[in-house]
């Protein structure tokens, strides 16, 4: 119990004079919480941990689009086997009691994988773009390569900027925190409001106006399609538009979850409030924003025939056979 018989409130560290104090919470809270936390973060971690040995291992899936959703799949992994973990434990315990160390490279961790998720989005929406607006050069255009190059500079960009803006923090973790207990990170104004613009107003500016083309394209297409039926050279322009079609609309979705996931988050930034005064809307909008990393492996088993086939060669360990990586999931 974080209580003592007097009803006050138990200390973060009893030898310290200086320790934070742990927030009332019954036992049988901190169980039924502890417990919500660790099935979501098992879930992101076994949903994502599917979609990349679905996509490692079997060869026909070597795409690049399925390669973005590789890098994609990884940041979420990332998020559910350790940022949900770590920050599931400071909302229990009520204390950080993991010290100066990690104090300092846990948010790093969640600003990168967040932010790379992020970039792996805007990939993907240009990607689904070239594919949808100009399909007769997009295998030229969009390479296994390329997407890999592609990968590693939104991973390396991360990393660089989520750099820059903790440098303070990195530098002096816990310069900040006023008793034992406690890891707050604060970024400057202007950091903070970069910050913004980079990891949320840019990417989501660009996702939307290129799916707002592909939208208009695809209808397009679809018309002229409509109009010159019979040859078969059309048919099967249709069937390849078609799939096209899917693929862009799925991960259209994916894209509408992501907004809806991190725009509480970065809504009170965005109308010029403030996450700090308000702890409580702080840790429900970072537990919305990590949800996401849980929802893309979900929307994949919906929409993905190709997901849920792996997914059963998988759990049915057929996947252990030989030459099974040739199998046909398209």
């Amino acid at each position: 119990s974080a209580f003592t018989t007097t009803g006050e409130p138990l200390p973060c560290f009893a030898k310290l004079n200086s320790s934070c104090k742990r927030l009332n919470q019954t036992f049988s809270e901190t169980a039924v919480f502890s417990s919500l936390l660790a099935s979501l973060s098992l879930l992101t971690v076994t949903l994502n941990l599917l979609v990349i040995i679905s996509i490692s291992h079997f060869r026909q899936l070597h795409t690049p689009t399925n390669t973005l959703l590789l890098s994609l799949a990884v940041s979420d992994l990332v998020v559910g086997l350790l940022v949900m973990p770590i920050e599931g434990l400071r909302y229990v315990e009520m204390c950080w009691r993991l010290g100066k160390l990690m104090c300092a490279l846990t948010p790093y961790v969640s600003y990168c994988v967040l932010s790379a998720s992020v970039g792996n989005m805007v990939l993907i929406s240009i990607d689904r773009y070239l594919a949808i607006c100009d399909p007769l050069l997009y295998t030229t255009k969009v390479t296994l390569t390329r997407a890999k190059i592609a990968i590693c500079l939104c991973w390396a960009c991360s990393l660089l900027f989520n750099g820059y803006i903790l440098m303070g923090h990195l530098q002096q973790p816990g310069r900040y925190n006023s008793c034992h207990g406690e890891c707050v990170v604060v970024i400057s104004h202007i950091s903070g409001t970069v910050d913004l613009f980079i990891t949320f107003v840019l990417p989501c500016t660009v996702m939307v106006v290129m799916y707002m083309r592909v939208f208009i394209a695809a209808v397009a297409q679809m018309r002229v399609i409509r109009i010159q039926n019979v040859a078969l050279a059309v048919n099967a322009a249709s069937r390849v538009t078609k799939s096209e079609w899917k693929a862009a609309r799925t991960l259209g979705i994916v894209i509408t979850v992501f907004l809806l996931c991190f725009g509480p988050y970065y809504y009170p930034a965005l109308a010029g409030g403030d996450t700090v005064n308000n702890v409580s809307y702080f840790a429900v909008s970072s537990w919305i924003m990590m949800i996401n990393s849980c929802m893309n492996p979900l929307i994949y088993a919906l929409f993905y025939p190709w997901f849920r086939r792996a997914i059963k060669l998988i759990v049915t360990l057929r996947i252990l056979r030989s030459y099974s990586n040739d199998i046909k999931l398209l």
